[in-house]
């Protein structure tokens, strides 16, 4: 069976919070996706987001924004008794800083209600949820700096073993809370995808960021100097997006001790996922392969090193001791043939961007020899890190965009918008999952572009649905379509 999913992070959601949450509305889409026969909706990384508010520099692997706790849900639950008032309900960019100060009284209010009952103790019990709250803690008391920077006996807490300070647990104890709550609400909004037939595409960053817990508490994993910054960083070379390549800060692993420790940090990371999640997407999955090595001292990507990764010992680690685990390989740009190969040897589908593939001349390799005709991959109009289909079209030639028409026409995709026609075509494509970012569905231009690579800050991360009934229109268009691929 061919399968049809919708790409929405959970930010974009409608609601009543300034920011998408796991609320009525996260309902309401699910709702709307299986109407529509639609049986994935892939989302973007749930961490906390750190540096530009990106997902993918979050402050943990394990641990969710409390921007998305329904505030909703928790008056609900009677952890609230205050009138809830909207925010920025109408707004069609999120405005990180002034919704999370809006929402953080309401979730310390929300906190001091909570009863600790033994589910709650049995969550709060996890090692990564106490270390989580004790990290967020020491980062509030040192006015949000890198662990780093902090003082000896808090940048080394996990290592020296020593009781907190009591002046902290009143911290610690509230980031357990929202963790709580983001896990529950999250599950609740799963089980309900998977009881209407909808499967959760979740997101896994190869790289984690280097404010994170996950450097502070197991520093062993990463190359770093003395003083806990990196002596190397990751990124990728000049190319497509970037004549300078793309220099992301994060650090680069220690291979030679994640083996001696049997790969345990990926097991443990990709385990919970494996919770959370019933598809797990590895972003850059080719540095399992090869891995573009940056001196921390270079101001570009433009110097640095390819260096070869264990990438079969550490998958054969992950389909040992996690068998059911479905991944998927973000495999895209200019990689060498082993990537392929090592993909391949897993079976993992791979993807391919239907508007990097439409050439000029105005075709597409569907029926041609080769990865772009194959049933075992994913095909997609753009991603997170493309133009929407509309603004990409936009930005053609007079000359190409006459070649794409008349290619679309002579194919029998003649009538509609050419975003319409485009994903009429993505969708008699022979891939197994066909995946629409749902801005392209509505047919957004370039303000509902998600991420510019190569770039920090606004506007990256920013859009937002502020209602759904556009995409309650829009959709229906594509049914049968979708309800064909299922044979």
């Amino acid at each position: 069976m061919k399968e049809t999913g919708i790409l929405l992070p959970v930010s974009s959601l409608p609601s009543r919070e300034g920011v998408g949450v796991l609320g009525v509305d996260a309902y309401r889409f699910v709702d709307i996706l299986a109407e529509n026969g639609i049986t994935i909706w892939q989302i973007l990384p749930l961490n906390p987001t750190g540096y530009g508010n990106s997902p993918y520099q979050p402050y943990s692997s394990y641990a969710g924004d409390e921007l998305y706790i329904s505030l909703e849900r928790l008056k609900d639950k009677g952890l609230l008794k205050e009138k809830l008032e909207s925010f920025r309900e109408d707004a069609s960019k999120i405005d990180y800083e002034q919704v999370r100060r809006w929402k953080e009284p309401y979730l310390r209010a929300a906190c001091g209600n909570q009863e600790e009952d033994e589910e709650y103790q049995a969550f709060a019990g996890q090692e990564w949820v106490f270390r989580y709250g004790v990290y967020r803690a020491f980062k509030k008391a040192n006015e949000g700096r890198c662990w780093n920077e902090w003082p000896k006996e808090q940048k080394n807490w996990v290592e020296l073993g020593g009781d907190l300070p009591e002046e902290f647990l009143e911290e610690v104890h509230y980031h357990i809370f929202l963790q709580y709550q983001f896990f529950c609400q999250w599950m609740e909004v799963k089980k309900y995808a998977g009881s209407k037939g909808i499967r959760i595409m979740g997101d896994v960053p190869f790289y984690v960021g280097v404010d994170s817990v996950d450097v502070w508490a197991d520093k062993k994993n990463f190359l770093l100097d003395d003083k806990g910054r990196p002596s190397f960083i990751a990124g990728v070379p000049p190319d497509y997006f970037s004549a300078t390549g793309q220099r992301w800060g994060n650090p680069i692993y220690d291979w030679d001790y994640m083996k001696e420790d049997g790969y345990r940090f990926w097991v443990e990371r990709i385990g919970y996922n494996q919770k959370l999640f019933d598809i797990i997407r590895i972003d850059h999955f080719r540095a399992f392969d090869t891995y573009w090595k940056i001196p921390a001292s270079c101001p570009t990507a433009v110097e640095g090193d390819w260096m070869e990764a264990p990438g079969y010992e550490v998958l054969d680690t992950l389909k040992r001791e996690l068998p059911e685990v479905e991944l998927v390989a973000e495999d895209l740009g200019d990689l060498r043939p082993e990537v392929h190969v090592l993909k391949e040897h897993y079976g993992l589908k791979g993807m391919k961007i239907l508007q990097f593939t439409v050439q000029a001349e105005g075709r597409y390799a569907f029926d041609e020899k080769g990865a772009a005709g194959q049933e075992n991959m994913i095909i997609y109009t753009g991603t997170h890190d493309n133009a929407t289909m509309k603004e990409w079209y936009e930005s053609l030639s007079t000359t190409e965009k006459r070649k794409i028409r008349k290619w679309l026409k002579r194919e029998g995709y003649g009538t509609g918008s050419v975003t319409e026609r485009l994903i009429r075509y993505l969708l008699d494509s022979p891939a197994e999952y066909a995946v629409i970012p749902a801005a392209d569905i509505l047919e957004e231009g370039a303000s509902a572009r998600l991420n510019t690579p190569g770039t920090v800050g606004s506007p990256n991360w920013e859009w937002r649905m502020n209602r759904f009934r556009q995409l309650e229109q829009e959709l229906p268009k594509y049914r049968k379509q979708i309800e064909t691929r299922k044979g």
